[in-house]
């Protein structure tokens, strides 16, 4: 077991892999990963997805054979993506139940084309969950202004969701209050909570990655290159720790609930100039999980040094950092609107190209 991994695990967060695919799977590679590298869950997302089915042979059998059953592509995907995280549900099945439902578990996101449709999402996503028929899964639902009714309705209804595609605390704030919101009307129905888990995933590099470019357009160069988004992270497990801290997060926690757990995403180092763990190794407290592309998961086993708590110590210089790039006349407002754009763009873009894929496989 690496040090490093293991000492990030007793430091309170939980380490996921930022990758699936049925290479993986048959392999045994992930299971090598649960096994000796302190991995106890799994995100995915259609990135992920296009890279994995388009980039091996494994699936080319059910490809053909769905096609002459008359599947459609989109029935394809589907079947495609639901068996591979149902098989990796199972693999991390005892990790599952080891950790009470808190770890072990396994992400699938909704059709990015539906992040700005509330009722589509919900009914996607209540379909992915019957497929799939594991209780150690995770939908995926972007925090988009109409997902956030979508995350309410959800949990509502009983699924565990992971909410991906927050850059702001803003946003997160109303994350959390849909989250909440879904909660409190099950216990006013007598429903259980106590089955319920969540992730909120903030994307982390990417801040830094427009933050710095913004910066460099400016001219001379700034203190605050490559502060924001660390910074970011830790304006938004504040947030998280003033929730969980209210009277109103109590009464829930005395029915079951469980904490929705702030997640860092996006954790691989986009400038090669920055420390390549710095996205780990200053995003550590309590109650939190990092997703990694196993880049990171590498750098980290052999260069991340843990330090134990690098976030609650430093929320007072997060403020006077994002103080800072307001007086520089950075508007990250604008910055979080463009993110979320792209980021929505980017992930229907990789949709479509695995569907292409798909189709000229079964040809």
């Amino acid at each position: 077991m690496s040090e490093n991994l293991r000492d990030l695990s007793a430091a309170g967060v939980s380490i996921w892999l930022d990758d699936l695919s049925r290479d993986r799977l048959q392999s045994g590679s992930l299971a090598k990963l649960i096994e000796g590298s302190s991995v106890v869950g799994v995100t995915t997302n259609p990135s992920i997805f296009s890279a994995a089915i388009s980039g091996s042979a494994l699936y080319k059998n059910d490809i053909l054979a769905l096609r002459a059953e008359g599947k459609s592509i989109d029935q394809i995907v589907t079947r495609l993506t639901t068996d591979d995280v149902r098989e990796a549900c199972d693999l991390f099945k005892p990790v599952f139940d080891r950790t009470k439902g808190v770890d072990g578990r396994v992400s699938i996101e909704v059709e990015p084309d539906l992040a700005h449709q509330t009722a589509q999402t919900i009914t996607r996503g209540l379909e992915l969950a019957g497929i799939v028929d594991r209780p150690n899964l995770l939908i995926k639902v972007p925090a988009t202004i109409e997902g956030l009714p979508a995350i309410e309705e959800l949990t509502y209804q009983g699924i565990s969701v992971n909410v991906t595609l927050i850059f702001s605390t803003e946003r997160y704030i109303k994350v959390m209050e849909s989250y909440l919101k879904g909660l409190e009307r099950r216990l006013a129905e007598g429903k259980s909570l106590s089955d319920i888990h969540s992730v909120a995933s903030f994307f982390v590099s990417r801040i830094d990655a427009e933050i710095d470019k913004r910066l460099d357009a400016k001219g001379a160069a700034s203190p605050l290159l490559g502060k924001t988004a660390v910074a970011n992270a830790h304006l938004a497990y504040e947030a998280f720790l003033n929730v969980t801290s209210s009277d109103r997060w109590k009464a829930l926690a005395s029915a079951g609930a469980n904490f929705q757990r702030p997640l860092w995403a996006s954790t691989g180092v986009k400038n090669k100039a920055y420390e390549s763990t710095r996205y780990v190794i200053e995003l550590v407290a309590a109650n939190c999980v990092n997703t990694m592309p196993e880049g990171t998961l590498n750098e980290t086993r052999e260069h991340g040094v843990v330090r134990g708590d690098t976030i609650t110590a430093n929320i007072s210089a997060a403020h006077a950092i994002f103080a800072d790039l307001a007086s520089a006349g950075i508007d990250f407002a604008d910055v979080v609107k463009q993110l979320e754009t792209v980021g929505v763009a980017s992930f229907s873009d990789a949709w479509k190209q695995l569907l292409a894929n798909i189709e000229a496989a079964t040809k």
